[in-house]
């Protein structure tokens, strides 16, 4: 197919008249966060009107809910007690931070299910709530499982990790997430930036002979950053071409003064060569990407529902479910820190890879989901 147009906000080439997809979404989180206290408003009774409407993705209702959230963080306790009247327990994000009457109601009708399927869309509405009477409940479900654990595939504990936090097997809270998100947004040319997507290497890949890249350099001594508690740079350093094809996640230790120590990684089928689909092109592209920090912090899941926002911290937009890694060094879950969509440094490419930290190890994982 002739691709004769081209995308008059980025200059992408296109096979029809108008912009691209991620200028697209780009114009309409602007016009969002455009919206005038009357709008927000009007938007906000709407949702309440129409709340079953969540539960279809098709609805308005439910784009209408993930703007409100995402970049506006304007959800507000009367919509939380509309769904939970409506029992609209998904998406469980509704539920987010939700005031004590609305947790408890929560836990009731949890506690009185005997559907599998509505027990774990009430768990991850919990662990949204996210309180210590929220912990608790987990925590004696997991010490005494119901008849409808059987019909599920993880505990309550895994459960609790979509509201980015989960419980030890004493009932110590361990916190997955960080409480504050920055974006990654297109900055001028040669601006300084504390966070560096995309930095070559000379050193080679041992599975398919591409270049290793540090994908993911950032300096915690930046103001932006102190949330972090990281007093230096860390360095994430991984195959572009294999992380996604590993038996696991990518990881490696890093140094506060930039160095990275890479770990061994398994292919999932070590029998056959990988090939190197990485073209000089690509590396090139990767490497003079134009994201830089954003100056100031966004919600919390501003990032987690779209495929074209790279964000440090808040939660991610996890392609398929939430998965936190655990610290081949300490064996403690790890933190999520960072996510990169794939194809806003490099065309022609899909997924996510989603980027973890140990900070007690000085460890980072790296792993890759797609559709």
């Amino acid at each position: 197919m002739s691709l004769k147009y081209r995308c008059p906000s980025c200059g992408t080439s296109l096979g029809y008249e108008g912009l691209c997809w991620k200028c697209q979404m780009e114009k309409e989180r602007q016009d969002v966060l455009a919206w005038s206290p009357e709008q927000i408003a009007q938007k906000r009774e709407k949702l309440m009107e129409n709340i079953k409407g969540l539960e279809d993705y098709q609805e308005p209702a439910f784009t209408d809910f993930w703007k409100l959230l995402s970049y506006l963080d304007a959800i507000t306790p009367e919509i939380q007690k509309a769904a939970l009247e409506a029992k609209v327990f998904y998406p469980c994000e509704i539920y987010y931070h939700a005031p004590e009457d609305v947790r408890d109601g929560l836990k009731s009708v949890l506690l009185e299910t005997k559907d599998a399927n509505e027990a774990a869309n009430l768990m991850s509405c919990l662990a949204m709530q996210g309180d210590d009477q929220a912990l608790q409940t987990l925590l004696e479900l997991e010490r005494n499982p119901r008849p409808w654990r059987k019909r599920l595939y993880v505990d309550p504990s895994i459960y609790a990790q979509c509201g980015g936090w989960t419980f030890d097997k004493e009932g110590h809270r361990i916190h997955l997430n960080f409480d504050t998100c920055y974006p990654m947004v297109k900055g001028t040319a040669n601006e300084e930036t504390p966070v560096k997507i995309g930095r070559l290497r000379e050193d080679t890949c041992p599975h398919c002979g591409g270049k290793m890249v540090d994908i993911f350099v950032l300096d915690g001594k930046d103001e932006r950053l102190k949330f972090l508690g990281l007093d230096g740079v860390l360095t994430a350093t991984c195959c572009p071409n294999c992380v996604g094809f590993l038996d696991g996640p990518a990881y490696n230790r890093f140094t506060l003064d930039g160095g990275t120590e890479v770990f061994p990684s398994k292919l999932y089928d070590d029998e056959e060569e990988m090939e190197c689909y990485m073209r000089p092109e690509d590396y090139k592209s990767m490497a003079e990407n134009p994201f830089v920090l954003a100056k100031n912090p966004v919600p919390l899941f501003y990032g987690a529902f779209c495929e074209d926002v790279n964000t440090v911290g808040g939660f991610a937009n996890w392609v398929q479910d939430w998965e936190y890694t655990t610290c081949p060094v300490c064996g403690k879950p790890m933190k999520y820190l960072a996510q990169i969509q794939w194809d806003t440094i490099m065309e022609g490419t899909e997924g996510t890879l989603y980027i973890e930290v140990c900070t007690d190890c000085k460890v980072v994982s790296m792993q890759h989901q797609q559709t």
